[in-house]
């Protein structure tokens, strides 16, 4: 009887953790309210980088940075994989940084030859953390896979999806960051203070 139930429960424990129902949760942008958008934390605790040298959010100050978590395995994180690969080819040369940060799911996650490999296999060119002991997923607050964080130049978190769906609104989010810092240096450039939105 005891099996049976710890069996249940880890099934609903593992669905819960990688679902589509996430994006739902109640967390809502806070770019253009009257609440102060958090700072970002810095990536901390990675164990390696892919596809990069170490980064630090102090470093990416005056660039759009999109955190994505998610693991390899997790299915919701490979339907959301090709619209975060599009964003990084389409955006990357307007100012916008794509850092995936692996937070493994399961023990053979951790194994930096497989996340390699899954790297490779997925055709991921951006910046790929490594967060086996998940202190990057704990300093974000981040309870999902996927996630996506939005961070603008300042180092705020502007917006936050959870799951899968959202591309239009996500995408929009981040041109919108895009232009705001391309009309901050037109401004800058004729020395003129940018137009408030």
């Amino acid at each position: 009887m005891i099996k049976p139930t710890i069996a249940v429960l880890a099934a609903c424990l593992l669905g819960a953790a990688c679902t589509t129902g996430a994006q739902e949760d109640p967390l809502e942008p806070t770019r253009g309210t009257a609440l102060q958008s958090p700072k970002a934390p810095d990536f901390t605790g990675i164990n390696h980088w892919i596809n990069s040298h170490p980064l630090s959010l102090g470093h990416l100050k005056g660039k759009v940075v999109l955190v994505e978590f998610w693991t390899y395995d997790c299915i919701n994180c490979i339907h959301v994989m090709p619209r975060v690969k599009q964003w990084h080819e389409r955006y990357k040369d307007q100012g916008l940084v794509v850092v995936g940060v692996h937070t493994p799911e399961y023990g053979h996650e951790r194994i930096l030859g497989n996340l390699e490999e899954a790297v490779k296999r997925f055709g991921i060119t951006y910046p790929v953390a490594q967060d086996n002991d998940y202190a990057t997923w704990n300093a974000f607050g981040n309870r999902y896979w996927p996630a996506l964080y939005l961070i603008d130049q300042s180092g705020d978190i502007v917006y936050r999806h959870f799951g899968e769906g959202a591309y239009d609104k996500t995408e929009v989010e981040i041109r919108k960051l895009l232009n705001e810092g391309a009309s901050a240096r037109r401004a800058h450039d004729r020395g003129v203070a940018p137009e408030p939105e």
